[in-house]
C-alpha cells in the first residue's frame, strides 16, 4: 500500500495543504520547526490511529481552531483506497472508503506504517513500557485479533488490580480464579502473537544490523520470557502462574506477572545494550529493529508498510546513511531532513520543501 495524496487542514502548524507522494523516496527538507515531522506523524495517524509523538489527541489541532482535518487517498494490491480522521477536541471520526469506522480496531491494516525518529531509541534505553508499546503497535498492524485481545486483557486486568485491593481478603481469594480464568485467555494470544513476531523479527533484524555496521557487531533480539505451546497450552501455564502469585499480588495491590509485565533482550556483541550500548550503538539498533519491522511486515501482508524516517539522517555517519537510503529502495519511504542533498547520492527523488506549515512550490 503506498499514499498517493495526503491532505492537512488545521492539524498542527498546517492550514491547508496538500501532499503528492512518489511510490520511492519523498524527502520533506526544510529549517527545523517548520512542520516536517507534523506531516510524518499524520501519516503514521491514519495508519495506525495513534500519534508517535502525543497521547491526547487535541494536541493535534491547529492553535486557535476547534477540529483538524486529515485524509489520504492511497494505493495497493487490493485497489484504491481513502482514509480521513476528523479530530476535535471532544473525540474522532474515522472513516474508510466514507464508511463511518467505529472500533480502533478496524483503523488498523488498512494502510500499514512503521515509523522511525531519533525518539525511537526509547526502545533501547528505557524501560520496558517502550518495547511493549513497539511490539503492540507492530502486531496490532497486522493481526486486528491481537490488538482486540490485547484489549480485553488490560480491561480484566485493571479490574483484577483494582479487586487486589479490596480489603476483604477472603473475597478476592474466592474472586480471582473466576477473573483469572478470562484474562488468561487473553494473555495467552497477547503472548503467542509476539513470540511468533519476535520469532521472525530477530533474524531479519541480526541480518540487516549486521550490514549497517559492516559486520562490525552482531545484534540478538530475544524475549525476556519465552513463550511455547499452543494458546490452550499458554493459558493453563499463565493461569497457573497467577494462581501460585496469589499471596504476592494481593500483598502488593496489583498483578505482578503476565504479558503486561514482559520485556526484550536486545544484545549487542554479546552485551545488554541496554546498560551498556552507545549512543551509536544505540541508534543502529533501532533502526534495524525498525528495517526488520518492514520486512516482517512485507512477508505477513504481501505488502511493504509506508517507511517513516523522521530527522534521521543528522544522527548517521555518510557510510551509514548511504547504507540506509539503499534499504529504502522499492518501498515508499517518506524521510524527513534539514538539507535534502545529504540524502540523493544520485537517486531521483520528490523533494518537498516545507517552511512554515506549508510547502514551498516550484523547488
Amino acid at each position: 500500500m503506498q499514499i498517493k495524496k495526503l491532505i492537512l487542514k488545521n492539524f498542527r502548524n498546517y492550514e491547508d495543504e496538500t501532499f503528492c507522494f512518489n511510490e520511492n523516496l519523498n524527502v520533506l527538507f526544510g529549517k527545523n520547526a517548520q512542520g516536517k515531522t507534523n506531516c510524518a506523524e499524520a501519516v503514521f495517524y491514519l495508519c495506525t490511529g495513534t500519534s508517535p509523538r502525543c497521547r491526547r489527541e487535541k494536541q493535534l489541532i491547529r492553535h486557535g481552531c476547534s477540529s483538524a482535518e486529515i485524509s489520504a487517498v492511497a494505493e495497493g494490491v487490493y485497489g484504491a483506497l481513502e482514509i480521513s480522521a476528523t479530530i476535535t477536541e471532544s473525540g474522532r471520526e474515522v472513516r474508510v472508503n466514507g464508511n463511518k469506522i467505529t472500533r480502533n480496531a478496524d483503523i488498523l491494516g488498512n494502510i500499514f506504517s512503521v515509523f522511525f525518529s531519533p525518539h525511537e531509541l526509547r526502545l533501547i534505553q528505557d524501560g520496558p513500557d517502550e518495547r511493549r508499546r513497539f511490539l503492540n503497535i507492530s502486531v496490532s498492524q497486522l493481526s486486528k485479533p491481537y490488538y482486540i485481545a490485547l484489549s480485553r486483557y488490560n480491561k480484566i486486568l485493571e479490574q483484577r488490580n483494582n479487586l487486589l485491593k479490596n480489603k476483604d481478603v477472603a473475597m478476592v481469594y474466592d474472586t480471582l480464579p473466576v477473573w483469572d480464568e478470562q484474562l488468561c485467555r487473553y494473555a495467552a494470544a497477547v503472548a503467542y502473537k509476539r513470540a511468533e513476531f519476535i520469532t521472525k523479527l530477530s533474524p531479519v533484524a541480526e541480518s540487516i544490523h549486521a550490514e549497517l555496521t559492516d559486520g562490525a557487531e552482531k545484534l540478538v533480539v530475544k524475549p525476556e520470557k519465552n513463550y511455547k505451546g499452543s494458546e490452550t497450552e499458554l493459558a493453563e501455564k499463565l493461569f497457573n502462574e497467577l494462581s501460585a502469585n496469589y499471596e504476592r499480588d494481593i500483598r502488593l495491590g496489583f498483578t505482578s506477572s503476565g504479558p503486561h509485565r514482559d520485556d526484550l533482550d536486545i544484545i549487542i556483541n554479546g552485551t545488554d545494550a541496554k546498560t551498556f550500548a552507545s549512543q551509536g550503538q544505540t541508534r543502529t539498533a533501532a533502526l534495524s529493529i525498525k528495517l526488520a519491522e518492514v520486512e516482517i511486515f512485507k512477508q505477513t501482508s504481501g505488502e511493504y508498510p509506508v517507511l517513516i524516517l523522521d530527522d534521521v539522517m543528522s544522527e548517521l555517519d555518510l557510510p551509514r546513511r548511504k547504507r540506509l537510503v539503499g534499504r529504502t529502495q522499492g518501498l515508499q519511504t517518506i524521510l524527513t531532513c534539514t538539507h535534502a542533498e545529504r540524502v540523493l547520492y544520485g537517486k531521483e527523488v520528490n523533494k518537498i520543501l516545507i517552511s512554515g506549515g506549508r510547502i514551498k512550490r516550484g523547488t
